[in-house]
């Protein structure tokens, strides 16, 4: 196998020091074609903590601009390693949930490894409700603002912070790549399809694609709940997620605690009803039976977002996602149990597709929801969808993509990602050469869970696009019982099958 650790330790003897010292007035300040910068900063950050003893020294480069006409005021930042020196490559840090981009962990840790970091916070700030940027009036959304966290400021952010690292260093940048999850993991799909010159490698993670219908799908269990008129406990929703694994887990070969191969588990939530479960503690529904009525909730978690007629609208959660999340229920001590909606997908209803700050989709009948379902699609599939499977702009010019997704993601359906790759793969049968897609069996929303996850994917994509090594598999971990057990990711549609051995040990599987 490919010795990575060589390729880094060749660049690692190539660090760049900056030509300019960080200060404001000797950084000149960026050109954009659509925009007007209206001020820039410069600042030396000595010693920034990443936590676990490690701490970097940056020049932090602060912009404001504006597109005229707009009314917006967007900032970005571009972080330049000083200390360590520069390892010639852009990165683009992605953003996560309503928050564009500027997660101090995340540039901290590009410079750590010797990126040029950017991010933006697309014009309006991720910490504060939704509710302070999405309407400009009642009936009327802020498209502008919008338009800038779907994608626009991306691409801003990108040329200004190209521009600001080759004037700080005096030098070509050599690579650019764009890392990000979650929301991130849409960001880095919307510039392969929208900006297909803006990097030359995209790790897309766990990606929110397909917007509105994914969008949908994740208030989907809330609405499954008050069309059934029943919410489970998180304890008797737990019991019947332990009931699925314990029937699929062994699929893959191996009893692990994963549903490795989600495809063949074919487990029936009322072959359970009437068991005991038990949780730790007394009261708020901590013990009891499963009920037909939870079981009939889970199928529908499971099944997905389905219309008034029953036609197909989003994928459904896999069996061992602990869906507390886009499920999450609480129960006073009286044991009376109440649904509560995933934030970013109310607010999405509420604010954006129906334009209305007081609009209250709790309430919602199965119709109304059909009817937002289409009407969201209608209105902002392209603007903000990041569905289309045509990256062939980015294969022309040489881009490199990789995606995983965790199986097990209780926030992103991982087999709307499934769907897009099977898309991308019939407009291109040869995709592959330039596009590839792992599924992380056991893995939560970006990672945690009971599975194995990558360990360094972006090592995986400097790789590929640096040496023309193409991953046909992802190295990836997790902790069994204080003991590390190490697995690799599987190109789709390959799955990963257990074939004897120490289980501990990744030669103990194979991708078939």
């Amino acid at each position: 196998m490919y010795k990575l650790s060589a390729l880094y330790l060749a660049f690692a003897a190539s660090f760049t020091t900056a030509a300019q010292t960080c200060s404001s007035g000797s950084i000149s300040k960026p050109t954009l074609f659509n925009g007007r910068i209206t001020s820039l900063k410069a600042t030396q950050v000595n010693d920034f903590d990443l936590g676990g003893g490690t701490s970097v020294s940056f020049c932090n480069v602060s912009l404001t601009y504006t597109h005229p006409g707009e009314g917006d005021n967007i900032n970005v930042q571009v972080w330049l390693p000083t200390k360590l020196g520069w390892n010639s490559r852009f990165q683009g840090v992605g953003g996560g949930g309503w928050t564009t981009g500027l997660t101090p962990s995340s540039m901290g840790a590009a410079v750590n490894a010797g990126y040029a970091a950017g991010g933006t916070d697309g014009g309006h700030n991720g910490s504060l409700p939704t509710d302070t940027w999405a309407l400009l009036s009642p009936g009327n959304v802020n498209l502008y603002l919008l338009q800038d966290f779907a994608s626009v400021a991306l691409n801003d952010m990108t040329v200004l912070g190209k521009q600001v690292t080759e004037n700080f260093y005096g030098k070509k940048i050599k690579k650019s790549y764009w890392n990000g999850c979650s929301t991130g993991g849409r960001q880095g799909l919307m510039l392969a399809q929208r900006y297909p010159d803006a990097y030359d490698g995209i790790l897309a993670q766990s990606p929110a694609i397909n917007w509105n219908p994914f969008t949908m799908g994740q208030f989907w269990p809330y609405q499954a709940m008050r069309d059934v008129g029943y919410v489970p406990s998180p304890c008797e929703l737990n019991a019947l997620r332990n009931a699925s694994i314990e029937a699929c887990d062994e699929l893959d070969g191996l009893k692990d605690g994963v549903i490795g191969a989600p495809g063949l588990c074919k487990f029936n939530p009322f072959s359970v009803v009437g068991k005991r479960y038990t949780c730790d503690g007394g009261a708020d529904g901590k013990s009891g039976r499963i009920s037909r009525a939870g079981a009939t909730v889970a199928m529908k978690f499971w099944q997905g977002a389905r219309s008034a007629t029953g036609a197909f609208e989003w994928f459904g959660y896999a069996h061992d996602s602990a869906v507390d999340s886009t499920a999450n229920t609480t129960c006073s001590s009286n044991g009376k149990c109440v649904g509560v909606p995933f934030a970013i997908a109310e607010d999405w209803i509420r604010l954006f597709v129906q334009k209305d700050a007081n609009f209250d989709p709790t309430k919602m009948s199965q119709a109304e929801f059909d009817t937002v379902y289409h009407k969201a699609i209608q209105e902002y599939d392209s603007i903000i969808g990041t569905s289309d499977p045509d990256l062939s702009r980015f294969k022309a010019g040489g881009g490199k993509m990789i995606t995983w997704h965790g199986m097990a993601d209780p926030t992103i359906m991982f087999n709307g990602t499934v769907d897009y790759f099977q898309r991308v793969l019939r407009l291109d049968p040869h995709a592959r050469d330039f596009y590839r897609f792992f599924m992380a069996p056991g893995v939560a929303h970006c990672g945690g869970g009971a599975g194995a996850a990558p360990t360094n994917p972006l090592e995986q994509l400097v790789s590929w696009v640096e040496t023309g090594h193409a991953p046909d598999t992802i190295p990836a971990n997790h902790t069994v019982e204080e003991t590390e057990w190490k697995r690799y990711l599987c190109q789709y549609p390959k799955i990963s099958v257990y074939k004897g051995g120490n289980p501990a040990r990744a030669d103990s599987y194979k991708c078939e």
